[in-house]
């Protein structure tokens, strides 16, 4: 389906990290097709560009900026190529993950250096790229910014410590970003996607069936929905993609 010049999403400018493959490149096809402007963050360029072309075959624009979001560095440039290419972002998804080294040990043999990774990847580099990108959202009062969490944040499953404990600071750093910012026009919330086929849970778990998890494609609703006007009132929410239930006029 081409891309929408009256879709949803149409003048929208959106940022997605972790945008080469698994969930960020199902959110960034969709937005893509709902009218969006694209800019692709993730460490594979070969990966990114991939997904740069399959959503300019769309007829959607779309720029790719090969970048760590665990790095300080890459962070800053990543939000100053956003400027000087769109002049604003609208959306921002938090989407880039590092799961830690796997298999998955317990909290006791975890290497300090992997937890500082992991936590670098999804906090850090989350907290660091809203703060860059919120004078603009704060100038316009609209925008909207949405964290990929996980059930991992939330119940404490044995040997997921170090990816568990970075998703439950990321839910609390939404919840904080979401008090604070309230009243402004820009809204901060975080999804956990559920279980999908990705290369990220075939890391973790090894021995589940791809065939018995949804497709990273089946978990974008909610993710338009957040991006786009019909969700201004939510903010400070964590919501689960598995139960989201469009409105009416939703896809």
């Amino acid at each position: 389906m081409p891309a929408s010049p009256t879709g949803r999403l149409a003048g929208t400018t959106a940022l997605v990290t972790g945008a080469s493959q698994g969930l960020g490149r199902a959110i960034a096809l969709a937005f893509a097709r709902e009218g969006a402007d694209l800019l692709l963050v993730a460490r594979r360029s070969e990966l990114l560009e991939a997904v740069r072309a399959e959503i300019e075959a769309l007829g959607a624009r779309a720029v790719a900026v090969p970048a760590d979001v665990g790095v300080p560095a890459d962070v800053e440039r990543v939000a100053a190529t956003a400027m000087a290419t769109f002049g604003r972002v609208d959306v921002l998804v938090n989407n880039a993950s590092e799961l830690g080294p796997t298999p998955m040990p317990y909290l006791i043999d975890t290497d300090p250096a992997a937890l500082d990774r992991v936590l670098a990847v999804n906090v850090t580099g989350p907290f660091l790229l809203t703060r860059a990108l919120l004078g603009p959202m704060l100038a316009a009062q609209r925008g909207s910014v949405v964290n990929v969490s996980s059930d991992a944040g939330v119940v404490g499953y044995a040997g997921w410590g170090a990816y568990g404990l970075s998703k439950a600071a990321l839910d609390q750093l939404t919840r904080i970003w979401a008090s604070e910012l309230d009243g402004t026009g820009v809204r901060v919330n975080s999804v956990d996607p559920g279980d999908m086929a990705t290369d990220m849970h075939s890391a973790a778990l090894p021995d589940d069936d791809p065939a018995d998890l949804a497709r990273p494609e089946d978990r974008t609703e909610i993710f338009v929905h957040l991006a786009s006007p019909e969700s201004a009132t939510v903010n400070g929410e964590r919501l689960e993609a598995a139960s989201f239930v469009p409105a009416a006029g939703g896809r």
